[in-house]
């Protein structure tokens, strides 16, 4: 089954309909580059209200330790995301399994990056270019991952009710990340949208059962 993270959450009302309708884990952002920057103090609103076994994921780009130490502190976020030029043993120092965004949007250029991070919990491909800030609603090319590495795939970047249940086809990830897709505007999500994204995830799961069923790779 495809997990599925819904990220750029900044209402407490936002991340509990994504948990209700099946959402694995929600992102919280604190880094002062992003538009979907979440108040410390609402991250814990939300760190609290969340029901079990959904994860609170709290993201970074090129943030001082300080800042993250911060925030674990705060909101106690089950995992931590790096979306900038961070360092395998820099991203592990916080003592928290933590994803490392790796920016796709040179296309094969940026494969020899999914080596770099040995001690990610996961690696998660954004359709961004490097440098640039997450959440650009930009896709690349999903054949390009490749079906030998070692962590888990979580693929984000331009996903959306109607393209994700191609994009699982294709790319057989663990995951799929979505935050514009969803949206009605920056940080704030779209009932509708999110309900249509994880139905059409779970319509992708049963089409690739099926599809083992009939002998079908």
């Amino acid at each position: 089954m495809t997990r599925i993270k819904c990220c750029g959450m900044t209402r407490t009302e936002d991340a509990l309909l994504a948990a209700r309708l099946g959402a694995d884990a929600i992102g919280l952002v604190f880094t002062a580059r992003s538009k979907r920057r979440v108040a410390l103090e609402q991250a814990q609103a939300i760190r609290r209200a969340l029901p079990p076994f959904v994860d609170a994921v709290a993201l970074f780009m090129d943030d001082e330790a300080s800042l993250v130490d911060e925030v674990i502190a705060a909101v106690q976020p089950d995992l931590l995301q790096f979306h900038g030029g961070e360092a395998d043993g820099w991203c592990a120092q916080f003592g928290r399994p933590y994803l490392k965004a790796i920016a796709m949007g040179e296309g094969a250029g940026a494969l020899p990056r999914l080596q770099d991070y040995p001690r990610a919990a996961a690696l998660l491909l954004d359709g961004h270019a490097a440098g640039e800030a997450g959440g650009s609603g930009k896709a690349f090319d999903w054949s390009l991952l490749p079906r030998d590495l070692a962590q888990p795939v979580i693929l984000a970047g331009g996903l959306h009710a109607g393209n994700v249940g191609a994009a699982i086809r294709v790319a057989r990830p663990w995951a799929v990340d979505v935050a514009s897709g969803v949206e009605s505007a920056p940080g704030i999500k779209d009932a509708g949208k999110l309900r249509d994204f994880i139905a059409a995830v779970r319509a992708a799961d049963e089409a690739h059962r099926t599809n083992q069923g009939d002998g079908k790779p």
